[in-house]
């Protein structure tokens, strides 16, 4: 278990969405940490598809149109958020929320779309190969939670904690935008070690360390005293997610566009152990 407590989630900023086919359209800038995988596979020439697959998880949503996923978020429980991937990435959004929501005056809700085979947004087109990314156009983030089953395929972890820093990495992308941090990064290039790309990823990475510190705080908290092993997990998903890991031998840094494993892993655990926004400003060091 991550969440406790128990009854109705919050679902008002969530919705279902997609349903179908549907090939690759223009890719939202700031995308999070599935997005690789299709800079990736078109860098190689390569079917997104051949790489992510189509497969569902235990919740079973790959083929769940858009009105199914909306009535299977609505009927979302906090103890349903324990062992459902639809349900757990509602209940992480509640949490993100609440927690973004004490620690940074002015934070407005994003909203969240789940979606199942492809989808459109603000930023044109996208599919489940596309991986959990966040358009600043709508002020959305998407995720397919068939992307989950991938990650573990990639040498993710397959523990809920792991899925929720998916979440909260996206929500920290939108805390990059409403801080100017997202449109800073996009004028500053989208590859290289050094890029605003590479900025851009590590400080969401940070940023859902800093939800995970507090996610777990306070008389009201959602999660359950978070352990050592469930941190460990989030730390294997971020190395299996980094550029080299991705890229495998011969990895050159010049065609980055999230940062390495041991980069990744590293800004998460700053966020995490301090628990401090201003920690996780990537731009102002080169010492990614």
């Amino acid at each position: 278990m991550t969440f406790q407590g128990g009854g109705p989630l919050d679902t008002s900023s969530v919705s279902g969405g997609g349903g179908g086919g549907g090939g690759m359209g223009r890719i939202a800038l700031g995308g999070g940490a599935g997005l690789i995988l299709t800079i990736v596979a078109l860098l190689f020439g390569i079917n997104p598809g051949s790489i992510t697959g189509g497969t569902g998880t235990g919740s079973g949503v790959s083929s769940q149109d858009a009105a199914e996923l909306d009535a299977h978020i609505r009927s979302c429980t906090i103890e349903k958020a324990n062992t459902d991937d639809v349900c757990r990435i509602v209940a992480t959004v509640n949490s993100v929320n609440k927690v973004w929501s004490e620690q940074m005056p002015g934070y407005t809700e994003p909203k969240t779309t789940i979606f199942s085979g492809s989808v459109s947004t603000g930023c044109g087109a996208a599919s489940s190969a596309t991986g959990p990314f966040y358009c600043p156009a709508d002020e959305t983030a998407y995720f397919d939670p068939s992307f989950f089953a991938t990650l573990r395929q990639m040498g993710g972890s397959d523990g809920p904690l792991a899925q929720e820093y998916v979440v909260a990495h996206e929500y920290g992308h939108h805390v990059e935008n409403l801080t100017g941090v997202l449109a800073k990064g996009q004028r500053m290039g989208s590859q290289g070690p050094m890029s605003g790309s590479v900025r851009i990823e590590l400080q969401a990475d940070c940023l859902a360390g800093v939800w995970a510190y507090h996610a777990d705080k306070g008389p009201d908290a959602m999660l359950e005293p978070l352990t050592q092993e469930q941190i460990d997990s989030v730390i294997q998903t971020a190395k299996a997610i980094g550029d080299d890991t991705i890229q495998g031998a011969g990895s050159n840094p010049e065609g980055w566009t999230h940062g390495s494993a041991q980069q990744r892993s590293r800004w998460f655990t700053i966020g995490y152990e301090s628990g401090d926004q201003r920690q996780c400003d990537t731009f102002a060091t080169n010492d990614l």
